[in-house]
């Protein structure tokens, strides 16, 4: 489950509700590119914007779309009483893993952290990874809070976020060696990427990788036998790391989405809009730089 390439595509969204047709082919292309797992209703898949049922619906889609490709769903939500509903519904759609970050509105502590992922956990009969993503949480885990969940049942595996090339080795090692054996190790940040999976961790979890994945399969696949390889993949696809610091990675893969053709507009659901025209521009011309074709 936790090997290789995870590919988070978009929940394209609009307010009469999710595009299930134009969802269902995002997770087809990633399952006929042979990614190793898909990640549906991550941070690119919208899911705090989502209701119950909008999310229950499109895990059903990606576990149907994926076909043999294992998928993991996103759980998270600001009460306890609705991530166990919601990891409830992920297992009965089939997905093989789930993800849970620590949403919040109040700030939370790492007593009440812990305790989130022990209620979780306790029921699951899939593996769970821990997301540790600040940007959106605002909650910074310490190593050894990282160790004492994922000693936890049924936790699989940990998404860090992203490291830079020249700390990922020490980085990485250190991290390795607050977590039991067993529980993989993933980077995200889409631009460390190839730094942290040649610095040994097992799994990337990619926003990209759900929308261009063979681009992001070959980096995966370099790293696993030439280093200085998937670094050179990685920085040709600088100039779309760039527009991610610029706007945001969500509206990039919106609005690249759009220009290939995959989904129609507007996907992403209110407040949030897209890109105003000349950064579409922009998003357009990287994507003609880089040859990309649905």
């Amino acid at each position: 489950m936790f090997t290789g390439l995870s590919a988070f595509p978009l929940t394209p969204t609009g307010e009469a509700g999710i595009d299930e047709r134009g969802f269902r082919k995002l997770v087809e292309r990633l399952a006929a590119a042979g990614v190793d797992s898909i990640g549906a209703l991550g941070s690119t898949g919208g899911y705090a914007y989502l209701t119950r049922e909008e999310r229950s619906r499109a895990a059903r889609i990606a576990v149907d779309a994926a076909g043999d490709v294992p998928v993991m769903v996103g759980i998270g939500a600001l009460r306890t009483s609705d991530v166990l509903a919601l990891a409830e519904d992920a297992q009965n759609a089939g997905a093989s893993a789930v993800l849970l970050a620590p949403v919040s509105y109040q700030q939370l502590t790492d007593d009440e952290v812990f305790g989130l992922y022990e209620d979780v956990t306790a029921g699951l009969s899939v593996p769970l990874c821990v997301y540790d993503n600040p940007g959106t949480t605002h909650f910074r885990f310490s190593d050894e809070l990282h160790g004492r969940i994922a000693s936890l049942p049924n936790v699989g595996a940990v998404k860090i976020p992203g490291i830079p090339e020249d700390q990922a080795p020490a980085r990485v090692a250190a991290f390795r060696n607050a977590l039991p054996a067993g529980v993989a190790l993933g980077v995200s940040g889409d631009q460390f990427a190839a730094g942290g999976l040649n610095a040994g961790a097992d799994v990337w979890f990619s926003v990209i990788g759900g929308l261009l994945p063979e681009e992001c399969l070959a980096i995966t696949r370099a790293a696993r036998h030439d280093a200085a390889r998937a670094v050179e993949l990685s920085q040709r696809m600088t100039p779309l790391w760039k527009l991610f610091g610029r706007y945001g990675s969500l509206r990039v893969t919106s609005a690249a989405a759009e220009h290939l053709g995959l989904i129609g507009s507007p996907n992403l659901p209110r407040p949030l809009r897209g890109l105003p025209a000349e950064a579409r521009q922009e998003v357009a011309d990287v994507l003609e730089a880089l040859e990309v074709r649905a």
